[in-house]
């Protein structure tokens, strides 16, 4: 059963408190790429008193074998093999500390994270992904948290297509009273989130989450139908929608990589939730992601559990994948 808003205690993750609650449910979230990946390397550096070839290209291929990508795998076995050359990394220990820094760099993209304000701000948040990623219910999810902010929220049934999609947003509105605008099954999603932004604009609703119906990014005809609700959308407000999000399954590997780039050419992208962190053992996906988009993720699922989305910390990610308490980063001078 679904936890009323008041019922969602969370400290903030700005604050060392909710830091810690942050990291101790990313560690759990990420217990099977920590399984492979964090013993691998624990074996790496146990008994080693200097950095040799064959611990980097052990190093390397667990960077592959996680999903880091090969593009920023190489650019950190080439930044460390440099460091060690000019003996600034002289030991193992140092060398987990430097990756550490690397990958904390890697995932982390400048920029202001969205922070709304109840009664100030009118957000239009379009969310898109292909078919199975979690779209409905991460709109659910987010519903339920930005109204224990304080916010007031509204959904949009854009996916019109997949049976039980409209009943199943309709259900979250209900877990989290909040208003869903809806039309019948098989209706035309842009005209479905088009009363929706008007409606929101009328009852000065702070977050429209706008769901759409899965496609897969190889769909042409399907992706030029996403283009025409962001017109829509954007003719309504010029400023609309003020971010567009794409769910991702983490599970899919190096195949969320393609989807993300196809559907950032169709709807440009502001960022990115990735789901089912929990499912896999490359949770370093995540690193790929933002390296090759130059994309920030909002918010990652670690779990089933409405408190297992969570907002993205990169510093609590690589320290949940490294299986190291939080610290301050070793990153290169």
């Amino acid at each position: 059963m679904f936890k009323r808003k008041n019922e969602i205690p969370e400290a903030s993750s700005g604050t060392e408190e909710g830091r810690r609650g942050l990291f101790s449910r990313m560690k759990q979230g990420l217990a099977k790429t920590r399984g492979s990946f964090t013993e691998g390397l624990a074996r790496l550096v146990a008994g080693k008193k200097q950095i040799d070839d064959e611990l980097l290209e052990e190093l390397e291929t667990l960077l592959i074998t996680a999903d880091v990508g090969v593009e920023v795998t190489t650019e950190i076995i080439d930044a460390i093999t440099e460091r060690v050359k000019r003996r600034d990394l002289d030991d193992p220990e140092a060398l987990v500390r430097a990756l550490r820094g690397y990958l904390v760099e890697a995932v982390s993209v400048p920029g202001e994270i969205p922070e709304w304000r109840p009664g100030e701000d009118n957000r239009v948040v379009l969310v898109v992904g292909v078919n199975g990623v979690g779209k409905t219910t991460t709109i659910g999810k987010l519903a339920a948290r930005y109204q224990q902010e304080g916010l007031s929220v509204m959904l949009a049934a854009g996916d019109t297509f997949r049976a039980a999609a409209v009943e199943q947003l309709q259900q979250w509105g209900q877990r989290c009273d909040c208003p869903v605008v809806a039309q019948d099954s098989g209706a035309d999603s842009a005209s479905v989130i088009h009363d929706a932004v008007q409606a929101a604009a009328s009852r000065g609703t702070d977050v429209l989450l706008a769901d759409t119906a899965g496609r897969l990014h190889t769909k042409t005809n399907l992706m030029e139908e996403l283009t025409k609700v962001r017109r829509v959308v954007n003719r309504l407000d010029g400023d609309a929608p003020h971010e567009t999000w794409l769910v991702v399954d983490a599970t899919t590997g190096q195949n969320a990589v393609a989807q993300a780039e196809k559907f950032n050419e169709s709807v440009p992208l502001t960022g990115l939730v990735v789901t089912k962190l929990d499912g896999t053992a490359k949770g370093g996906i995540a690193v790929s992601l933002v390296r090759r988009l130059g994309l920030p993720i909002r918010y990652i699922g670690v779990g089933e559990g409405l408190e297992d989305l969570r907002p993205f910390d990169p510093e609590a990610y690589v320290d949940a994948l490294l299986d190291t308490e939080p610290a301050g980063t070793d990153a290169a001078p």
